[in-house]
């Protein structure tokens, strides 16, 4: 009859009808798993690939396989439930329109915990297991054995979530990186629950033998990593097979990645360098990978805590100097945004801020949409049609996802802004607290209808070249030659965009009426794509590897002429 069917369509000039699988999937937790029900995402997922499980191939990649996510809200172990055909799915958005063949397919449960807040709100999110807000690899998080299944046929499919992810061992110190947890007494408070901050940090040569010797700090504001994997303490790998980049189009770069991070231990221990302490900080919490470092109504003071209980903890721990002339610094994308932004609203605190690549600095330019002249996120109204927007392209300007699409996949992961990803974090960030209790809506995630009245609140709080126009004369003198921004013109999100905006107006700084000149850079690297960090001697694939020396010179000089009377300048110095 099917056929038949799309004959006679055919016939007629008309796409036949597509066929809807009628399978049914359902999941079932053992008991043995959970004496308690069980809050959290439930992702469905399905697979062309035979040789790699399904969860570890979910992305935001024209690559990306099959998602399919709802919420369950007390599931009972040994209770079967049915994955719906409504369930959000990404790329494709139902469960039905799978088109019909043989898939490996998985299931994952990325588990809910309740906070009670301080602010009056209980909220169910994905906690942090020190895995930096992974959810394929969340220890705790559930999962079934990958079974081959043929889409399309009568047979339901039953999965069980049979497996957990194990706990993370912790990693040893080393001569050169040390390791530095605390609870934080602010975010404890806030969220009703131990919170802990941690830190990474990178000691100088000598650092054991020296122990008269007090160190400039460096931030490098980065995501949640647990290596500092642009530093490596032994020779490269002479048995790696070469791999292919194809963001870089470079053969072997996983062999260039090694030996450039070797050639940063032998820089950083080779004798008669200034020694400085490098500071990675970990601060992934339930929304995402990393707090963007600053007071958030949703996240909670995030900002305060760093600054007022984390950084202390370092510099008394590993003898920094403690004092804001000898605090700068770095980072790329999310940890430029980071960089510049703590430097804004801490600008005492730090006398420098390298920023590569930054997320969003001006609403008008939120990677392709301006936010205040524009109603939707997703398209450009045209005269007769609308035209969708990209949210990545490649270094050739050629599309990798819609913006439409990447909400999509977001939702796929979680409702509530629960997704772990880009989009949420910003809004979690940004946001007030909505009604639920969750982040207020920036835009709608169906339609793209972008709310005004909560982008009135982020434009106050968080846009960044707002807050420096509006408060320029009384913070600029604070922030005058702190400020270094470098964005490739081929920016794979669009940052660049931003950017240019906050250029116009630092160019205005130290003209009759408008403050003391910033005294800093703005600099774009031709034919770059994400992260140029500022290099233009250099290709963007080599500077990357190169944070740490990048901008120490200009540190040095920095503080030649900043550092008050009496200063130390010399223990650090062997």
């Amino acid at each position: 009859m099917r056929c038949f069917l799309g004959f006679v369509l055919a016939l007629a000039g008309l796409a036949p009808v597509p066929i809807l699988s009628q399978q049914t999937y359902t999941v079932t937790v053992p008991v043995a798993r959970s004496a308690a029900p069980l809050d959290g995402r439930l992702l469905l997922l399905f697979s062309k690939n035979p040789a790699v499980e399904p969860r570890f191939e979910i992305n935001d990649t024209p690559k990306s396989q099959i998602v399919f996510g709802t919420t369950v809200d007390g599931w009972r172990p040994g209770t079967p439930i049915a994955v719906p055909d409504d369930a959000t799915g990404y790329p494709i958005t139902k469960l039905s329109s799978i088109p019909p063949g043989d898939y490996t397919v998985q299931v994952v449960l990325n588990r809910y915990q309740t906070y009670h807040r301080a602010d009056g709100k209980t909220v169910k999110l994905p906690p942090d297991m020190g895995e930096g807000q992974h959810w394929a690899e969340k220890p705790g998080n559930l999962y079934s054995k990958p079974v081959r299944v043929h889409v399309g046929g009568a047979e339901p499919v039953a999965l069980l979530l049979s497996e957990m992810v194990p706990s993370i061992q912790p990693i040893a110190d080393t001569k050169y990186v040390r390791r530095i947890r605390i609870q934080s007494a602010l975010l404890s408070k806030f969220w009703g629950t131990p919170m802990f901050l941690s830190a990474m940090v990178m000691v100088p040569e000598g650092f054991d033998t020296h122990s008269n010797a007090h160190y400039p700090l460096i931030v490098f504001h980065d995501h949640y990593t647990n290596a500092f994997n642009d530093f490596r303490e032994t020779p490269p790998d002479s048995t790696m097979q070469p791999d292919y980049s194809e963001r870089f189009h470079l053969a072997g770069y996983n062999r260039i990645q090694q030996e450039e991070a070797y050639k940063n231990f032998q820089d950083w221990t080779a004798p008669d360098k200034p020694r400085f302490l490098i500071v990675k900080l970990q601060h992934a919490n339930p929304f995402y990978d990393d707090s963007y470092a600053v007071n958030s109504a949703n996240l909670g003071p995030y900002g305060d805590a760093i600054e007022t209980e984390l950084i202390p903890a370092i510099e008394a721990k590993f003898r920094g100097i403690g004092q804001g002339w000898a605090r700068f610094m770095y980072g790329g994308s999310t940890g430029g945004w980071e960089s510049l932004a703590v430097q804004m609203f801490y600008p005492t605190h730090y006398n420098g801020a390298f920023v590569a690549c930054p997320d969003p600095v001006d609403f008008h330019a939120y990677m392709t949409t301006d936010l205040y002249h524009r109603d939707n996120m997703f398209w450009i109204p045209g005269a007769n049609k609308q035209v969708e927007q990209p949210a990545m392209r490649n270094y050739l300007g050629q599309t990798l996802i819609s913006m439409r699409d990447n909400v999509q996949y977001e939702a796929a992961l979680g409702d509530h802004g629960r997704s772990g990803d880009q989009f949420d974090i910003w809004q979690a960030v940004y946001s007030p607290v909505g009604a639920d209790g969750y982040p207020a809506k920036i835009f709608d995630k169906a339609t793209g209808t972008i709310d005004h009245g909560v982008l009135e609140y982020w434009q106050k709080n968080y846009d960044l070249d707002a807050i420096l126009q509006r408060d320029w004369n009384r913070i600029g003198p604070d922030l005058a030659g702190k400020l270094h921004l470098y964005v490739g013109y081929e920016d794979t999100y669009m940052l660049n965009d931003a950017v240019y905006l906050m250029e116009d107006f630092l160019k205005t700084t130290g003209q009759p009426g408008h403050g003391v000149a910033f005294g800093g850079e703005v600099t774009y690297g031709p034919k770059a794509e994400h992260c140029w960090n500022g290099d233009p001697t250099q290709p963007n694939w080599y500077t990357r590897l190169h944070y740490n020396q990048m901008y120490l010179g200009k540190i040095l000089d920095r503080i030649a002429i900043t550092a008050p009377a009496g200063a130390d300048l010399t223990s650090w110095k062997y």
